[in-house]
């Protein structure tokens, strides 16, 4: 048996040299998320897109310094946001899709809920979390449904959801009559999705008032209203209904614990009409649990922002759907986002 494998193994682990780079790229990367902002807040790739490519021409759009922008420019290239010419800027092709606000796939809003001080004052201290197994606040605005910074989150966030729900939408029937509940809608965009992908759809959006407000906003918006019906409450408190034929529940599971999620669930089967499916929309790792990075690292959201919520792998999810009385599920990765789509029926 060759042994060329291991020795490959081994001389490189020889070669390999210890760095710091990794400590101190992570220890600065609030850097990396502050000049992110501030070009957005200056509107830099809308200006860049417009045609105004230079230091000197961005630093009068802004009434900014020629210094100061010639930095920050050069430091979104570092980054990867732009590209640099020999005197002049240019947006990459992600920034084109989605930091220029002249394009519809804009998601330049997500930035004033995702770099709040509501959300980052969670992280000031997580040693402390760690310790005490609770957030740093007395009442953490992912465990009160109430908080304003809720309708926020769906006024900013919908954007960066639009893509996902338009693949979760493909999930569903396309043109026969469904009637659909859209668990903690939120934004709505779930909802609004698969009613644009099937004109014969109906759909049921719940969430606090204030949050559904945000939702029917939306819903006419994308001229679907007039098959979009709001149904105010918790989650984990309202008569949901029954003869549902699917129910989505977008980013909802990791907000709780495993027994209120199986809780749920069992609300959800009992409002499905037989056949009918619940369609969950989540960050889910690998059972390693620490990769891909993106549903791994969401984990120290529910670190900090909730006292029992958490990150479940697909052997998690099937379990408790399983004890909610799903037999069996179906698995998807959506493309092009890091969210996974878990599908189980109602015998």
């Amino acid at each position: 048996m060759s042994t060329a494998p291991i020795e490959a193994a081994s001389n490189q682990e020889a070669t390999y040299r210890p760095s710091p780079d990794k400590f101190f790229e992570t220890m600065v990367a609030y850097q990396r998320t502050a000049a992110l902002k501030a070009a957005l807040d200056l509107d830099l790739f809308t200006a860049i897109g417009e045609g105004q490519k230079t230091v000197s021409a961005l630093a009068a759009r802004v009434h900014g310094v020629e210094r100061a922008m010639r930095m920050l420019c050069d430091s979104l290239v570092a980054l990867g946001f732009l590209n640099k010419g020999e005197n002049s800027y240019g947006l990459t092709a992600d920034s084109a899709a989605f930091l220029d606000k002249r394009s519809p796939a804009y998601v330049g809003t997500a930035r004033n809920f995702l770099a709040s001080p509501l959300v980052v004052d969670g992280f000031r201290d997580l040693a402390a979390v760690v310790r005490s197994g609770r957030p740093m606040s007395d009442q953490p605005f992912a465990e009160e449904y109430k908080h304003a910074a809720w309708a926020e989150f769906a006024r900013n966030m919908a954007p960066l959801s639009y893509l996902v729900a338009q693949e979760t939408a493909k999930l569903l029937d396309q043109n026969s009559t469904i009637k659909v509940l859209d668990v903690a809608a939120g934004h709505g965009m779930f909802g609004i999705a698969m009613a644009q992908q099937n004109p014969r759809a109906k759909i049921v959006a719940l969430d606090w008032p204030p949050i559904l407000a945000v939702a029917e906003e939306n819903a006419k918006r994308f001229a679907v209203s007039e098959r979009y019906t709001l149904l105010p409450g918790n989650a984990l408190e309202a008569d949901l209904g029954t003869g549902f034929d699917a129910a989505v529940m977008p980013n909802v599971m990791h907000l709780w614990d495993r027994p209120t999620n199986v809780r749920f669930l069992k609300k959800i089967h009992a409002a499905l009409a037989p056949k009918g499916r619940v369609v969950i929309v989540e960050f889910v790792p690998n059972e390693d649990r620490v990769s891909p990075p993106v549903p791994a690292l969401f984990a120290l959201n529910m670190l900090a922002n909730t006292s029992a919520g958490d990150i479940y792998t697909v052997s998690e999810h099937r379990a408790m759907l399983r004890e909610a009385g799903f037999p069996a599920c179906q698995v998807q990765q959506l493309p092009r986002t890091p969210h996974t789509t878990i599908t189980a029926s109602k015998p």
